[in-house]
């Protein structure tokens, strides 16, 4: 199989692309079927990098960080990080959006409080990885919209956690439109796909996204 899958417009048509990070135990072509075939962006570019293992990193995203961790954390962020350079390269001057759910939203939130830059971000059910006691890594994000839901009682993404993670975006500047779902199982719903689709059209129009500030 290939490192990074692809879907959407070709790279001479895009008008936005986007880097789409995969859950824990999942895959490309899951998401693909589960979120961005229900997703309105037709003039997007998805590029979804592949995890080597089962999972980004094997412990849960609020356990403190170990060795283990940090390293295998370090090996996903260096993926990610690839599966944006293609991207850039395969879409010059074209705007840029990190979006994962899950363990990918996770993975896509560390990689920009570690500073990397986008024009828009979507984190679908996840929060930072770290236990409250871990010093974590904080960056500006000078504005950058950021789409952020999770369930109300989602099983692997506490809600303490997300909500944690959303006051670490606000403080970080970023621009953010929270969903809590009631309900909601772990999955992305179609309330988050509408979401994260004007989020992606207002991206690839060059017009203002989120306007409604959390």
């Amino acid at each position: 199989m290939t490192r990074t899958a692809y879907h959407g417009a070709t790279p001479t048509k895009a008008r936005a692309v986007c880097v789409f990070v995969h859950g824990r135990g999942q895959t490309p072509e899951q998401m693909l079927e589960n979120v961005l075939s229900r997703v309105d962006a037709r003039d997007v570019r998805f590029a979804l990098p592949r995890s080597p293992r089962e999972a980004w990193y094997d412990a849960k995203a609020v356990d403190p960080r170990t060795d283990a961790t940090q390293g295998q954390l370090a090996e996903a962020l260096a993926i990610v990080a690839e599966a944006v350079d293609t991207a850039r390269a395969e879409c010059p001057g074209v705007p840029l959006v990190l979006a994962g759910f899950s363990q990918g939203a996770c993975l896509m939130l560390e990689h920009l409080m570690q500073g990397a830059r986008a024009d828009a971000a979507a984190m679908l059910t996840g929060c930072r990885v770290g236990a409250i006691s871990d010093d974590l890594a904080r960056v500006g994000l000078e504005g950058m919209p950021v789409y952020a839901s999770c369930g109300d009682a989602d099983p692997w993404i506490p809600l303490w956690a997300f909500q944690k993670a959303v006051g670490d975006l606000a403080a970080s500047g970023a621009r953010v439109r929270v969903d809590i779902l009631p309900g909601r199982p772990h999955e992305v719903s179609d309330t988050e796909c509408a979401e994260f689709s004007k989020l992606l059209r207002a991206v690839a129009d060059g017009t203002p996204a989120l306007e409604a500030v959390v």
